[in-house]
């Protein structure tokens, strides 16, 4: 019982112990642990005013005492992140019918996210429907909401990205103001959510994806019956599913995803911040890759290559307004079915009448970017910069900050990490394809083809939306040069 005495001494002031028992080691135990406690910890993530809070700790300070280059290395870090995927070419499927499910349950009302994360949802899922028809116009989409135990139909499978995000913000503020924004409440339904995902994407054809995603903030589901039962529909209907969690993992999230992506469970991630909520949103406009096998009860016509019939319409200005089988309404522009002549508004779409695919050929040459990805670029030293002699980007034609002295770049040779090898014969190896994307000591990106230098921000630019290399295009062929070395400028 005597020992018991001092078991909490570090929670009670010095005064307390006289005698024997205030020994120096005692206190400077004491005055240890109240240090401890008097130190602040560090804010979780979750606890900061703003997602993106950096502290002026973290830069480093630059040879001339100022941290503006710091600065600059932390921000094209920043973006390199959005360009760290895998760009090896596989089949994927560019006809994507997918079904985007919102959770809209009390769970979203939680504040880790600011101000919530129903908000939050609600503003990232409109972008990432923007991006989405930007990524993939010949695909088609259709948005669900959870909520009370139910799934209900917040927009039609259509590819139009107006209407989908025209019904998202409905949710926030109704057309008809007696209605009310609605407001998250209830229990989620995963199991009547993909039940109505399954009779959204039924009737889609079979050269296109069938996919879902759901956005999934709760900890439970209220499921009215066997949900295992669901997931082997899910699975005989060849339905991919995909779930960016908002709390944190469970088991049967796992189960779905895994089981319907043939045992694979990276497309189920929690998401910790806002950030990377975004980034997960994102990162599904890249088409899934098609797997070359096929369960065993699937047919032969299913597995193989098919054809599939398209119209390219033209657009018409006519002087008389006439209506629109899309809407019915009378329009006096709009593009005419190469089949049976109906007019639509806007393209791509599918024929009311007929049901044949009217797109350009535009939207069929940005679909087609997945196949072929642009290859990452790579880093450049200083040494490879003086090497090649680029003052200027290849892109925009900005200019590029001007070489250390040689003894500035020798005392930093040892600290910077090698981006670049020379070989034998005076050319540079290529790095790895999946190597991690860091920010460049020279502000220089060199793409492995044609070696021409470029920007942060033409390198953001060219990856995720030209889709190309300026320096590739502009090179011409060799068919295209005369015999004595004159080049034939085309119109």
């Amino acid at each position: 019982m005597a020992d018991s005495d001092y078991e909490y001494e570090q929670d009670a002031s010095d005064d307390e112990y006289i005698g024997e028992r205030r020994s120096s080691a005692t206190r400077a135990h004491a005055s240890g642990k109240r240090r401890a406690r008097e130190k602040p910890r560090k804010p979780q993530a979750w606890e900061t005013s703003t997602p993106m809070t950096t502290s002026i700790d973290t830069y480093k300070e630059a040879a001339d005492g100022n941290l503006q280059q710091s600065v600059q290395e932390r921000e094209e870090e920043r973006k390199r992140k959005r360009l760290r995927k895998d760009t090896k070419p596989f089949q994927r499927g560019i006809i994507r019918h997918v079904t985007l499910v919102l959770d809209l349950s009390e769970a979203m009302l939680e504040r880790d996210m600011r101000p919530n994360r129903y908000i939050t949802m609600i503003n990232y899922t409109q972008e990432y429907v923007r991006e989405f028809f930007e990524q993939n116009p010949i695909s088609q989409m259709s948005v669900l909401g959870m909520h009370d135990g139910l799934c209900i139909r917040i927009s039609e499978l259509s590819g139009n990205p107006s209407d989908h995000i025209a019904a998202i913000q409905c949710l926030r503020a109704p057309k008809n103001p007696k209605d009310g924004p609605k407001e998250p409440k209830g229990s989620p339904s995963l199991q009547n959510a993909l039940e109505l995902a399954r009779a959204t994407l039924y009737h889609t054809p079979s050269h296109g994806t069938r996919e879902v995603i759901i956005i999934f903030g709760a900890l439970l589901s209220l499921d009215p019956g066997d949900i295992h039962q669901t997931i082997k529909a899910c699975v005989r209907d060849r339905i991919r599913v995909s779930i960016i969690g908002m709390s944190a993992r469970l088991r049967i999230c796992q189960e779905i995803v895994g089981r319907t992506n043939g045992g694979d469970q990276t497309d189920y991630v929690v998401a910790t911040d806002q950030e990377l909520l975004r980034e997960l949103l994102l990162a599904t406009t890249t088409p899934p890759v098609i797997r070359s096998t096929q369960p065993a009860f699937a047919a032969p016509a299913e597995s193989a290559a098919a054809l599939m019939m398209m119209g390219f319409p033209s657009r018409v200005v006519e002087d008389v307004p006439t209506m629109c089988a899309c809407h019915g309404m009378l329009t006096r522009g709009g593009y005419t079915c190469s089949r049976c002549s109906a007019k639509v508004c806007s393209l791509p779409v599918t024929c009311p009448s007929c049901h044949l695919t009217l797109l350009l050929s535009t939207h069929l040459a940005r679909s087609y970017h997945h196949l072929f990805p642009l290859r990452n670029w790579t880093e450049v030293s200083w040494k490879r910069a003086k090497e090649k002699g680029s003052r200027q980007c290849v892109g925009c034609l900005s200019a590029f900050p001007e070489p250390p002295p040689e003894d500035h770049e020798n005392g930093q040779n040892g600290d910077a990490h090698q981006e670049t090898v020379d070989g034998a014969d005076g050319k540079r190896l290529v790095d790895e394809e999946d190597e991690e994307q860091k920010a460049s000591e020279s502000s220089r990106y060199e793409c492995r083809a044609c070696e021409s230098h470029f920007c942060i921000d033409c390198d953001t630019f060219c990856h995720m939306v030209l889709h190309n290399c300026p320096g590739c295009l502009s090179q011409l062929p060799a068919s295209e040069v005369q015999g004595d070395g004159d080049v034939t400028m085309a119109d």
